[in-house]
């Protein structure tokens, strides 16, 4: 909604959900059903009520939020806003990332794939490069899938894509440090 674009996977999400002229929510269900399989058969300890709640809810709950704020209020926001809610947006979304991890009630499906990384690496690769190099990795499939649908690839990358494919592996390896030692 601030025209900074979106976070990484949901960048992917939206990308291919346009590509097959589907639903965002519908798509991010299916996409994180898929990868559900995936972290059963690698990282299964990453499963628990989190994961189903985040990866049910997530996509229609922004599908909800863009049509109420866009559509029926037409909500517009100022330059100097949309960069404070940019910054505490991304904190925001890496805190709570790193508080679901370690109430220890499951992942989110793509959160998981830096459990993978670091898992399957055997810790060579730490959990911040893993979630940086696996958000890059989606918005690119995004933007590929955005350009094969003839869209605007602007719609749904950004400097926040950017931000937060940089950001939230460190800021979410941060956090889980500082909340682990605070519980």
């Amino acid at each position: 909604m601030s025209g900074f674009g979106v976070d990484p996977f949901s960048c992917m999400n939206l990308g291919i959900s346009g590509f097959l002229g589907m639903s965002f929510g519908n798509w991010q269900l299916i996409m994180n059903a898929a990868l559900l399989l995936i972290v059963w058969f690698t990282v299964r300890h990453c499963i628990g009520p989190g994961t189903i709640i985040n990866m049910v809810l997530v996509g229609y709950t922004a599908d909800f939020l863009c049509w109420l704020f866009l559509d029926q209020i037409g909500l517009t926001v100022r330059l100097p806003l949309r960069i404070v809610l940019l910054l505490l947006g991304t904190l925001f979304a890496s805190m709570g990332c790193a508080s679901y991890m370690i109430a220890d009630m499951g992942i989110a499906p793509y959160d998981s794939v830096a459990f993978i990384i670091t898992t399957y690496t055997k810790e060579k690769i730490s959990f911040r490069m893993a979630r940086i190099l696996s958000d890059l990795t989606v918005i690119a499939a995004g933007v590929i899938f955005c350009l094969g649908a003839h869209h605007s690839v602007w719609e749904i990358v950004g400097i926040g894509t950017i931000v937060n494919a940089c950001c939230n592996g460190p800021l979410i390896q941060y956090f889980r440090g500082k909340l682990e030692k605070l519980l």
